[in-house]
């Protein structure tokens, strides 16, 4: 995402404009640099005079937590102390009823992870300022339930046709696990475990959402293919560890969403290394830089390298918030939320430009 030239600037965020704010305050917004700005704030838009104090920014990707990264850096490169604040308002016309993106969380194996990724990105993007909903479509071990603590709950109807989702942390959420006896095995063909993932996301009443993240069965099947080809989605993000034999299977799930032109947002490399709690020794017990070969091979980056953490597995079991919870911990998915909706803003070479205003309030 670096090395953007003057025209990419204009194409993604409009021509130039002249500005009243003040060149120097142009140029600092310019030249901020991070995952989420590579081509830093766009100056065009700033309006003002040198006694504001309030930057207001309208930022057109999940991105609020940046806030305090862009303040601190006015404020190192101007020594002035300038508040901002993010709002989220992306412009793009829905691709499904009233829902902006779908996301896919796949990957190539079982027992990565996957589910538990797919929550916390769901919940860091949230963070970031977005209105955004989780369907679980593991047909076969549905684990939504669980993560949000939602065992046992019953699905909600808005009238005969439609179903409600729930509604945890500040996210919607709907599973296949609300609809099934979960201590039942679900023995599904193909067809009918897509044609009931189908309807769970046409009949929900999902609302208003930015990003509707689909929690995907592991592999590369009928479903998974199925599900990628009905499905309009508008990224998909791979989920593994380190290991060879994940790495293998990731990379086969790469090529199924090659196959029916879904773009990759990026990878995350779960236990990628744990650290001893006692001499703080760094292991990698399942390998090392195996997510960096693929993600060099295929051109997307990492968006996250996840540790070994007991806390992330706490957090899961008792469907807790690991921001709230582990904000040490949490950091990693709101790093990969702010890199996958800003990949996905460039990605769809959006034309809107971020705004943003100087007030004295």
């Amino acid at each position: 995402m670096l090395g953007f030239g003057s025209k990419v600037k204009s194409a993604l965020f409009g021509s130039h404009k002249p500005a009243k704010w003040p060149s120097q305050y142009q140029q600092c917004l310019a030249s901020y640099r991070s995952a989420a700005f590579p081509v830093g704030v766009p100056p065009d838009a700033i309006s003002g005079d040198s006694s504001e104090t309030h930057c207001h920014i309208n930022a057109p990707f999940a991105c609020a937590q940046e806030a305090a990264a862009l303040r601190q850096y006015i404020a190192e490169h101007l020594q002035r102390d300038v508040r901002v604040d993010i709002d989220v308002t992306l412009q793009e016309s829905p691709r499904l009823k009233a829902i902006k993106h779908i996301i896919l969380v796949a990957s190539g194996k079982g027992g990565v992870g996957k589910s538990t990724c797919a929550v916390n990105m769901a919940l860091a993007l949230r963070r970031e300022g977005a209105k955004v909903g989780i369907l679980d479509a593991d047909i076969y071990g549905p684990s939504i339930p669980l993560l949000l603590g939602l065992q046992g709950e019953k699905p909600q109807a808005k009238d005969e046709n439609t179903l409600l989702p729930f509604e945890v942390h500040g996210i919607k959420a709907q599973s296949i696990g609300f609809l099934v006896d979960p201590d039942d095995a679900t023995v599904w063909r193909g067809p009918m475990a897509s044609q009931a993932l189908s309807q769970l996301l046409m009949e929900t009443d999902w609302g208003e959402l930015d990003y509707l993240l689909v929690d995907m069965p592991p592999g590369t099947g009928d479903i998974q293919l199925t599900m990628s080809q009905k499905v309009p989605a508008s990224a998909a993000i791979i989920v593994t560890t380190p290991q060879d034999l994940a790495l293998a299977d990731a990379h086969k799930g790469v090529k199924m969403f090659e196959k029916v032109n879904v773009p990759i947002l990026g990878l995350i490399e779960n236990m990628s290394q744990f650290q001893c709690p006692h001499c703080g020794e760094t292991s990698h017990i399942f390998g090392a830089d195996g997510a960096q070969q693929l993600a060099q091979r295929y051109g997307v980056p990492i968006l996250a390298q996840l540790p070994l953490e007991m806390g992330i597995r706490q957090c899961s079991e008792q469907g807790a918030d690991l921001g709230d919870e582990y904000p040490e911990l949490g950091h990693y998915f709101a790093h990969a939320a702010r890199i996958s909706a800003s990949e996905l803003y460039y990605q769809q070479g959006a034309k809107q430009r971020v705004e943003i205003i100087f007030t004295d309030d």
